[in-house]
């Protein structure tokens, strides 16, 4: 099976609202990109992706990512709106690929991981890989010719089982179900190893 990889990102200047206590605005802002960055860097590296494709409509993002990535813009209206955007230009362009929704928050991904959920992905119509907690969703997939209508939000992981995806028996300690969004989840992925994009902006922040 090849897969092809929908990676929303919203603006830099917009994301990750809740670090607010721990992060400056502008610290906030490069830490979505660098995390969007390495999330992108490591779906490049697995063998099983045949392309990234990000919808965004931060331009900073969208010139670091242009060489390596497809760039869809985001028609605005939220998440679920940015990934129907992208899945819709996957199914156009890529009919006979599987497309795999990935959020790009998820700074410490490892390509073996997420070899690993889409190898487990192939045998079902529609699947999902849940967050650490186990209620939200940071992967959702679809193998070819089948609809993804996404859900993303608070609770998704039931609402995603719900309209048929099944969730995925990774194991807990897989980079696929770590992303952050409170200041303990940088700690959390911090401690599995970040990729080198958040590394520096975290570095910085530190002033190491």
């Amino acid at each position: 099976m090849r897969w092809v990889v929908v990676i929303p990102v919203k603006h830099g200047a917009d994301g990750k609202t809740r670090l607010a206590g721990a992060l400056s605005a502008g610290a906030r802002e490069r830490l979505v990109r660098a995390m969007a960055a390495d999330t992108v860097a490591a779906a490049c590296a697995t063998a099983s992706v045949e392309r990234v494709v990000v919808v965004t409509a931060d331009p900073v993002l969208r010139a670091l990512l242009a060489t390596s990535t497809e760039l869809v813009d985001d028609p605005g209206g939220g998440l679920n709106a940015a990934v129907r955007a992208g899945t819709g230009h996957v199914r156009a362009a890529y009919p006979d690929a599987g497309v795999a929704v990935l959020l790009g928050d998820l700074p410490a991904l490892r390509a073996d991981d997420l070899a690993d959920a889409l190898d487990r992905a192939t045998v079902h119509d529609r699947a999902l890989v849940p967050d650490a907690d186990g209620t939200g969703t940071t992967m959702l997939t679809a193998l070819p010719g089948v609809a993804i209508d996404p859900r993303l939000g608070v609770g998704s992981a039931a609402a995603h089982e719900g309209i048929g995806h099944v969730r995925l028996a990774v194991p807990a300690t897989s980079t696929v179900r770590r992303d952050v969004d409170v200041p303990d989840d940088l700690a959390a992925v911090e401690g599995l190893g970040v990729g080198p994009a958040t590394r520096a902006v975290l570095d910085r922040v530190s002033g190491t």
